[in-house]
């Protein structure tokens, strides 16, 4: 049987305990602050990230991993397994999944699937732990990746921006947009849309903005059938507690948690950004 490894980077945000659990191999991208760079979860934890936030004079940008640092793992992986399975974040968002897909070819030893999850955070986490957890079952490598496929096809994820600004500098909402938005104190919703970022509905209160996003999983949730559902948090965690007790009191059929959105999405979407993202188990 061939020995499968399971590989992401850190924008799936997942747990020391989950990664170090199914042995997942993760690439780190960067986050800068003027000349100082940190590699997020390795030199910079979520917490830090938010608390530089409210004191640094220039926001953040972010940068994705180098193609050395996949070659370098993809070379060490080969020593030890026959295939490997790579979950990225969305192709739409960031050229890692491209780089990933270039330095696999450039390694022998060792073959390599790469997929866009066509999204990020622990949406993508979601996929990474099933992959893991097939490893686990014993699956062969193209059983994963069509489950993959599946979940990729079919996962849902809708997050409500608290500050469009962030939005805006990243090039998500022009000038107008955001200055009427601010005006109207509108709050969007935004879900991933062709592998990127885009409004879905704009709604004029955060928590009308919930209501809808509730309302969107009531609708595959009341159906029947098993749901995992992540409630995805920019430094709110109340407001994340008070989402998964009233999902976990309302329906019997999920297995629900709170996640991240780490420092590399975070300084994108901003301080406050919260969200769900759900998707058939069985």
């Amino acid at each position: 049987m061939a020995k499968i490894a399971v590989v992401t980077d850190s924008t799936a945000y997942l747990t020391k305990d989950i990664i170090e659990k199914y042995h997942i191999h993760v690439v780190p991208l960067a986050i800068n602050f003027g000349t100082r760079s940190y590699r997020e979860g390795l030199d910079l934890s979520t917490e830090d990230f938010y608390d530089m936030l409210k004191v640094e004079q220039e926001l953040p940008t972010t940068s994705q991993p180098a193609i050395g640092d996949f070659v370098k793992l993809y070379e060490e992986l080969a020593k030890e397994y026959d295939e490997a399975i790579a979950i990225h974040l969305s192709s739409g968002i960031s050229g890692t999944m491209n780089t990933s897909l270039a330095a696999a070819n450039m390694v022998e030893g060792i073959h390599v699937e790469v997929i866009d999850s066509e999204i990020a955070c622990y949406a993508q986490g979601f996929m990474v732990i099933e992959a893991a957890q097939m490893v686990t079952e014993g699956k062969k490598l193209e059983e994963i990746k069509s489950r993959i496929e599946w979940i990729v096809k079919n996962i849902k994820a809708y997050f409500v921006v608290d500050d469009l600004s962030h939005l805006h500098r990243g090039g998500r909402l022009n000038a107008a947009q955001m200055i009427v938005g601010s005006i109207l104190k509108i709050k969007p919703i935004i879900y991933f849309q062709d592998k990127k970022l885009e409004p879905f509905e704009k709604v004029r209160t955060k928590k009308k903005a919930f209501e809808r996003i509730l309302q969107l999983l009531d609708g595959d949730l009341k159906n029947g059938g098993k749901f995992k559902v992540s409630v995805i948090q920019g430094n709110v965690i109340e407001e994340a507690e008070e989402l998964l007790n009233k999902i976990k009191e309302t329906y019997s059929n999920v297995e629900v948690n709170i996640s991240d959105f780490g420092p590399v999405i975070g300084a994108h979407t901003g301080p406050g950004t919260i969200g769900i993202t759900w998707y058939r188990v069985e």
